[in-house]
């Protein structure tokens, strides 16, 4: 009885087994834990991308208003200068802007080879500074649209090669005389370097 009762306490270790066991029960607050901090940065990284893509269509939005604003005040925003005491009517990149006399408010006499001499210029335009008259628009023979100046279709010379330079002022070509275009829309004085007809075709009278 004595060796029994002394093996008794032996067979009670299950007991500290189960203390064993605490430690592993014990690490489930861990795990909890490590979930819940994985939970936490998914919803940070959730609202972050939620925060990217509500901004991301107003950048988009803005972005090409601003280029179109630009491209519109840079690329096509008639221009004035003064060339030989008169200010003319000029393009973007400032070359001389011209009308031919036999035109008509609502068409273009110049087609054909005459185009590839006097390139009209195409619409859409704007009005930049110190031009005042009034902008229109006509449509060409080939369908393609042309810009007009009080009434006037517009043209620039391919023998102009640099801004400020206005060689087919007063030139008579194509059944006509050209002119510069005045910013007051008047007809500019021929150059005394111009064309060989300078006398002929009656300008701006139409």
């Amino acid at each position: 009885m004595t060796g029994q009762n002394a093996s008794s306490p032996g067979r009670t270790r299950p007991a500290p087994r189960r203390g064993r066991r605490q430690p592993a029960s014990g690490r489930q607050p861990g795990r909890m834990g490590w979930l819940a901090a994985v939970a936490v940065v998914a919803a940070a990284l959730a609202v972050a991308a939620c925060a990217s893509s509500s901004s991301s269509p107003e950048g988009t939005t803005s972005s090409p208003s601003s280029t179109s604003a630009a491209a519109a005040s840079s690329g096509s925003a008639l221009k004035t200068a003064t060339i030989n005491g008169v200010t003319v009517l000029t393009n973007a990149t400032g070359f001389t802007l011209y009308s031919f006399a036999p035109d008509t408010p609502t068409t273009s006499r110049c087609n054909g080879q005459c185009a590839t001499f006097w390139p009209p210029v195409k619409d859409p335009v704007t009005a930049g500074p110190g031009v005042t008259g009034t902008l229109g628009t006509i449509t060409r023979s080939d369908g393609t649209t042309q810009a007009t100046y009080n009434g006037h279709p517009l043209y620039t010379y391919i023998a102009d090669t640099a801004p400020g330079q206005a060689k087919g002022n007063g030139i008579n070509a194509s059944g006509g005389i050209w002119h510069e275009v005045a910013a007051s829309g008047a007809a500019a004085p021929s150059s005394s370097s111009g064309g060989t007809g300078s006398t002929g075709g009656g300008g701006y009278g139409y």
